[in-house]
């Protein structure tokens, strides 16, 4: 039934030897809806999610999927036919069309989706007899969520399914994973890439070293831990950092040549707008930019997520 839990994780922990890579977490997920595991690399996102896909083992805690427990080798085999996987860095045979490569995993499940539907799901039937190793970065993911679509799994886990591709494919990847849960299935996400959770997610746990340090829809989240809102001085340059700094403490010049100026309330934007025109300090344009999810792992950490790595 919608609004279900589907997954569920209580005080789960993986540790290495002396080296906790995973560190009491608990969530829920919900039938149908996309729930994003965000973090950065190193974080745990990974290692918890080969534990709900029945890879690993957990130290202590436990999981369930579907109702059914990861540590029962009876459940496993049913939580197996019942997911769907992406990997993260997914890769398949070269040599294969997108039809044969297809065809090839529909086989391993009995029963399985029809490879036409497969293809159409993804939206690529014009790629039907195109060889995998000659289809870019968006469209071999797109194989790679169709072929974890072949048994026709109620729960989806896709593991950084965008890593690495450029804007316009990474926005087709997520069409498909919207169109996933149009067609009422659950996705679990794993990502760096904070646009991908305010874009995507019904929900979100953020994950930072192991820990769950924030979780909730991701509004929920930037309002609560978002802080103020920037005004942006486009063009501004070292001469408007200069002056304001003479009146604001947060005062940033970023790398485009824009002075970022943190904003309590409207006087202070009146404020920095007075103490420009009375020095004659000129600007190409100003406008005003609400919190994002970047600014959620900012303020909850001190750090910001580039390319995955902190920074």
């Amino acid at each position: 039934m919608p609004g279900d839990s589907v997954i569920e994780v209580n005080s789960l922990v993986k540790k290495y030897g002396d080296k906790t890579a995973v560190n009491g977490i608990s969530f829920e997920v919900n039938h149908g809806k996309i729930f994003a595991f965000c973090g950065p690399n190193g974080a745990g996102k990974t290692t918890t999610v080969e534990i709900l896909e029945c890879l690993r083992s957990p130290t202590s805690g436990n999981a369930k999927i579907l109702g059914l427990d990861i540590s029962r080798s009876g459940d496993v085999r049913e939580i197996r036919k019942r997911i769907g996987v992406l990997p993260q860095d997914f890769n398949t045979f070269d040599l294969l069309t997108v039809k044969e490569t297809l065809d090839f995993f529909s086989k391993i499940y009995d029963p399985h989706l029809d490879v036409k539907e497969l293809i159409k799901m993804i939206d690529m039937e014009e790629y039907n007899n195109v060889l995998y190793k000659n289809l870019s970065g968006g469209l071999k993911q797109r194989v790679g969520v169709a072929i974890a679509l072949a048994n026709d799994p109620e729960v989806v886990f896709l593991d950084e399914p965008t890593t690495g591709l450029d804007p316009k494919a990474r926005r087709d990847v997520w069409d498909v994973i919207t169109g996933l849960k149009n067609k009422g299935k659950t996705v679990f996400l794993t990502t760096h890439y904070m646009g991908e959770v305010e874009s995507l997610a019904d929900n979100v746990s953020l994950i930072y070293d192991g820990k769950i340090i924030a979780e909730g829809t991701p509004q929920q989240m930037i309002s609560k831990y978002g802080g103020n809102q920037t005004m942006v001085l486009e063009g501004g340059g070292e001469k408007v950092q200069r002056t304001l700094k003479k009146l604001i403490d947060d005062v940033i010049l970023d790398k485009n040549g824009d002075v970022l100026v943190k904003i309590n309330n409207r006087k202070e934007i009146y404020d920095v707008v007075r103490a420009l025109e009375s020095e004659n300090v000129e600007y190409d344009r100003l406008s005003i930019k609400g919190a994002t999810f970047d600014d959620v792992f900012l303020n909850l950490t001190g750090k910001k997520i580039v390319d995955g790595k902190l920074q």
